[in-house]
């Protein structure tokens, strides 16, 4: 055969190769990044993507993504990137994102403000107890319309965790793929390293209760690498790390699976301390724990919102001059 007998040869069996074709499906997955206001899900989503913008405000619910070819001349996967503002003041927005027809392809990125120790627990919880029971819902849902995918997505939850883990029992996984950041460790390395430790060690324990990954990061290009590897495992299906750092001193970063409550140890107070309280769960338990070190302060994530009319970025002529009017 000649060079061109060859090239027609290939070209006819990727044009009649129905095998083929499936081969280079076209990779989708979506992401929803949510956690406290102000803690840098933004920097992060544009990190993940390189690209070099300043990051503007979040306002309520907003979109974007990514494209990677995973090898040359193959077709891009993308990746869409959904970011829920307002800290939890806007929850209702994230069913706009998780349907039915998404939810196999979906994950969670939790950004908490390591800044913030006394709002937390809080954010945390709010978020991911609101995402849990949605998911909930369509899972529900789906077990009547699609039971397959409903066993498939319950099925990769719990894969996470090896079955011979000796807390494979013990832990509750959430039922997506979640990963959970904790941002601003420049501000966290100055703190306390007795607070350090109560604040690493509680949320070692929930990314573990959880079947999630937990990473620490900062402005630092070297933690947003980090960050980045866990994101583009979940928005590209690319390699997982199998590096693990659970050193207190150190920025953390464990991958779903390799932490366990032996490691993690109990909770960080006295015995007499924690004979005294009272909880139904392990994960009621570290949580009265923390909150006596970190006492939950009343936020509200709407006070000091700007009305986003007066925003420059979103000026609109003769929208604003009709409104003008019409305030007139």
């Amino acid at each position: 055969d000649t060079l061109w007998d060859l090239a027609i040869a290939e070209v006819e069996k990727r044009e009649n190769s129905d095998d083929d074709g499936k081969h280079v499906e076209v990779w989708e997955k979506s992401v929803l990044v949510m956690g406290n206001k102000n803690g840098g899900k933004t920097t992060i989503i544009l990190r993940c993507l390189e690209r070099e913008e300043n990051p503007k405000p979040t306002l309520a619910l907003e979109y974007t993504f990514g494209r990677r070819a995973r090898r040359h001349n193959a077709p891009k996967d993308v990746a869409h990137f959904w970011e829920l503002g307002g800290g939890t003041s806007l929850l209702e927005l994230i069913r706009i994102p998780i349907t039915s027809n998404s939810i196999r392809s979906f994950s969670v990125v939790l950004v908490l403000d390591l800044s913030k120790p006394n709002e937390l627990w809080t954010t945390m919880e709010k978020l991911l107890q609101v995402t849990r029971n949605h998911v909930n819902k369509i899972l529900t849902k789906l077990e009547k319309t699609n039971p397959e995918v409903a066993t498939e997505i319950k099925q990769r939850m719990q894969n996470n965790l090896q079955r011979d883990h000796p807390d494979y029992e013990l832990i509750d996984p959430f039922p997506i793929p979640l990963v959970i950041i904790g941002s601003k460790y420049d501000i966290f390395i100055e703190f306390d390293s007795e607070m350090r430790k109560i604040i690493s060690k509680t949320l070692r324990f929930v990314s573990h209760y959880y079947g999630a990954s937990l990473v620490f990061t900062s402005k630092s290009e070297g933690l947003l690498l980090k960050a980045r590897v866990l994101i583009n495992h979940l928005a590209f299906g690319y390699d997982k790390s199998k590096s693990v750092s659970v050193d207190h001193s150190k920025p953390l970063f464990i991958p779903a699976g390799l932490d366990s409550l032996s490691q993690i140890g109990p909770p960080p107070a006295s015995d007499s301390d924690i004979g005294k309280i009272r909880a139904n769960t392990p994960l009621e338990l570290w949580k009265k724990v923390f909150e006596t070190t970190f006492p939950p302060k009343s936020f509200c994530d709407l006070q000091d919102t700007k009305d986003p009319a007066q925003d420059l970025q979103y000026a609109e002529h003769e929208v604003d001059v009709m409104r003008a009017q019409k305030k007139q």
